[in-house]
């Protein structure tokens, strides 16, 4: 089945964009052992090179904990041994649980197209950089940051053991704004977009590059027509 959950965890403590990887580091340090898919390290020298099943976020300025299919089973962990008192820098914050919700979305393609906003989204290595950089106009831009955006939707069904059996559609709708981050110290280029495809993905997941640290976060938009129908 293609019926994935994820459970958000929201606290009402406030955080700012660059206290994200704190907050990560804060959450793994306060716990004893914790498990793989908090940090994603098998040892000293070794990764996970697998999709982030456990994400750290600032949804609606706050933080969050995102957790995804696998992830959802082991977060627990985090509630049983971890001291809520996380260092955050410079400060120290109690964090607070505000809510906790769980969802089930069935990811696969569809006769219809979905609508979504896609924040700090990351799409370009040092190598495909170039390649966009070198595009003369904007529409060849946009087709290539497109097909990027294909394979990031494929990356992420891959890491969470869904096939895709018919091919993808995906427009970019909206260029909103375009900023320069800096992930693992190197300074890149993230976008925030508007877009539509044919498969139903979780609200708060990441696409791209820095999905564990909050880049690339994607929620669904719902037209006036189906707000009215829930």
């Amino acid at each position: 089945m293609n019926n994935i959950k994820t459970l958000i965890v929201s606290f009402g403590n406030e955080i700012s964009l660059w206290e994200i990887p704190l907050f990560r580091g804060a959450v793994i340090h306060a716990m004893e052992n914790a498990n793989v898919l908090f940090h994603n390290h098998l040892d000293d020298n070794s990764f996970r090179y697998r999709y982030p099943l456990i994400q750290y976020k600032r949804i609606q300025k706050k933080a969050a904990l995102v957790c995804v299919g696998e992830g959802t089973e082991v977060i627990g962990e985090f509630y049983n041994n971890a001291n809520f008192d996380l260092a955050l820098g410079g400060r120290t914050s109690t964090m607070e649980v505000e809510r906790i919700d769980a969802h089930r979305t069935l990811v696969q393609t569809w006769d219809t197209e979905f609508r979504y906003t896609l924040r700090k989204w990351l799409p370009l290595s040092s190598d495909n950089y170039k390649t966009y950089q070198s595009l003369e106009g904007i529409m060849e831009q946009c087709a290539f940051l497109q097909n990027i955006l294909i394979g990031n939707i494929l990356s992420f069904c891959k890491g969470v053991d869904i096939t895709i059996e018919h091919e993808i559609s995906c427009v970019i709708t909206k260029l909103i704004d375009c900023h320069t981050y800096t992930y693992k110290g190197v300074k890149m280029k993230g976008f925030d977009v508007e877009f539509k495809t044919n498969v139903s993905l979780p609200d708060y997941i990441g696409l791209g590059k820095g999905v564990s640290l909050g880049f690339g976060m994607v929620v669904r938009k719902y037209d006036r027509k189906e707000n009215s129908k829930e």
